[in-house]
């Protein structure tokens, strides 16, 4: 049932995630961005899809022509696939699957086939490295950001990700600060933001950061966009892409940050609830949720969760038009002399925090 939720969402996402993008980095250069196409240029992206689309489908005569045209589908189907085991709201929960992240990881991780197919079948040297440097630099944050996903499932002590949702919400029971003063007062009669993982274990917000710059590198974002860098691969291993296909897989790296950005607000902001706290006769929480079943949880709790991947999008977004491109010697250190010990540290501390709050 997911698939019929996000499928339209994530055509029109991928509509204004564009238009904002343009805009966004007009701002931070200082400039107005589109501006003919339609009122403020909210047309333009409609344009650019309309040219695309009438555009040659051109297949190199030296390239693999098979692969050359499955891989970029493949890169896109295997994202949209990781939407199938997210929850959008109380009442859908996504796949009925106890190791939903896994999959969801397991899924990503496909995407780094899909590219390396794009860029080796191509016959091109400057898509050959692109396909080099997306290995290299996928599969290593991969481990930084399934290390941080494994954090979260330590202290939430499940692998469905509808139910590290629900331990979030106002409705469970389990739901206890690990603050040592608070140890153990029940915060479900307050809920909000107060019962975010991020509040509940304030180390999650380090964990968080990790996350968030893993899911970057996952992105094939700036400044981790080494796979198609203009500068010096001229167009990685999109080089010899264009029309229809080339839009395909800039289709995907736009679905994979709203996946990413799902999962970030699932696993640390609170998933479909209200940040809203529960408090006062108005017992505002309840108002902006509803009960599990009915029609106000089911459009509070999209609209919260959607709100929140969005904020996050567009962090990914700033971070992009603000932070200079990585060297790859540079990207390679940050994984594994910076990301990988410092979440393998928080993984062990959250585990014994676990233990001691148990206990």
């Amino acid at each position: 049932m997911t698939f019929f939720f996000y499928l339209p969402l994530l055509l029109v996402y991928a509509l204004f995630a564009i238009y904002a993008e343009r805009k966004i980095s007009a701002f931070i250069q200082n400039r107005l961005g589109p501006m003919e196409t339609g009122p403020y240029g909210l047309l333009q992206t409609v344009a650019d899809f309309i040219k695309l689309i009438q555009k040659e489908d051109i297949v190199p005569s030296a390239s693999l022509p098979y692969l050359f045209r499955l891989a970029p589908i493949f890169v896109f189907a295997v994202v949209f696939a990781g939407f199938s085991v997210l929850p959008a709201n109380a009442n859908l929960a996504g796949a009925g699957v106890n190791t939903g992240v896994y999959l969801l990881l397991a899924l990503v991780s496909l995407d780094v086939i899909g590219l390396m197919l794009a860029g080796w079948s191509s016959n091109n040297k400057y898509s050959t490295l692109g396909t080099f440097r997306a290995a290299a630099q996928l599969l290593s944050y991969e481990i930084a950001l399934g290390i941080s996903v494994l954090i979260v499932c330590v202290w939430a002590g499940t692998l469905n990700l509808q139910e590290i949702s629900l331990l979030q919400g106002i409705f469970s029971n389990k739901t206890t600060y690990a603050f040592g003063i608070a140890n153990g007062w029940d915060v479900q009669h307050i809920g909000g933001f107060l019962s975010w993982n991020v509040f509940t274990l304030p180390i999650l917000f380090f964990v968080w950061i990790i996350f968030f710059i893993a899911s970057l590198a996952e992105s094939n974002r700036a400044p981790f966009d080494l796979l198609e860098a203009e500068a010096e691969l001229v167009g990685g291993i999109q080089t010899e892409y264009s029309g229809f296909r080339w839009a395909v897989i800039m289709f995907a790296e736009y679905g994979i940050m709203l996946l990413v950005s799902l999962l970030g607000a699932i696993l640390f902001f609170g998933s479909w609830y209200s940040p809203l706290p529960n408090i006062g006769e108005l017992k505002l929480a309840n108002w902006t949720n509803g009960t599990p079943g009915n029609i106000s949880a089911f459009l509070w709790g999209s609209f919260w969760l959607i709100s929140k991947a969005i904020v996050l999008v567009s962090l990914q977004i700033w971070v992009r038009w603000t932070f200079p491109r990585l060297r790859i010697n540079q990207l390679m250190s940050l994984c594994w002399k910076y990301l990988v010990p410092f979440a393998l540290f928080l993984l062990l501390l959250t585990a014994l925090w676990k233990i001691w709050v148990t206990v």
